[in-house]
């Protein structure tokens, strides 16, 4: 399985909101490094931290939060997607940004992610707001 093709059973995931497939796409050592100075922001190493990193974005967002992916390019073991994710907080501006995730690929499995959004100030707000 190429690269590209590991990195799209991980978006097929995140658009079904099917957390245990986006699991099975990741190595067991796999860390996301999300970016930004919020309670979201710092390294999550392995699926379990992975999944219930991500399952704090639809806590907060009340289950709104979406990340749709537009396009992905391939580089050997290294994929670049761009993204779009959106979410509401009652009180706050909805969040609706463009992005760039980075994907290391190691054999089928999704060995690390990088996240960057088109403005990281207002993510951080956003994701601060009590």
């Amino acid at each position: 399985m190429s690269a590209i093709d590991v990195v799209g059973k991980y978006g097929a995931a995140v658009a079904a909101g099917d957390l245990q497939a986006l699991a099975a796409t990741l190595h067991a050592d796999a860390v996301w490094h999300q970016p930004g100075a919020n309670p979201l922001s710092g390294d999550h190493v392995g699926p379990d931290a992975i999944v219930a990193h991500l399952g704090r974005f639809f806590a907060l967002s009340n289950g709104t939060f979406t990340l749709e992916t537009e396009s992905a390019t391939e580089s050997g073991n290294l994929v670049s997607t761009t993204v779009r994710f959106t979410a509401k907080r009652e009180g706050l501006p909805d969040l609706d940004q463009h992005g760039v995730d980075v994907f290391r690929v190691d054999g089928d499995k999704i060995a690390e992610i990088w996240l960057i959004g088109e403005d990281q100030a207002v993510e951080d707000a956003f994701w601060s707001a009590a």
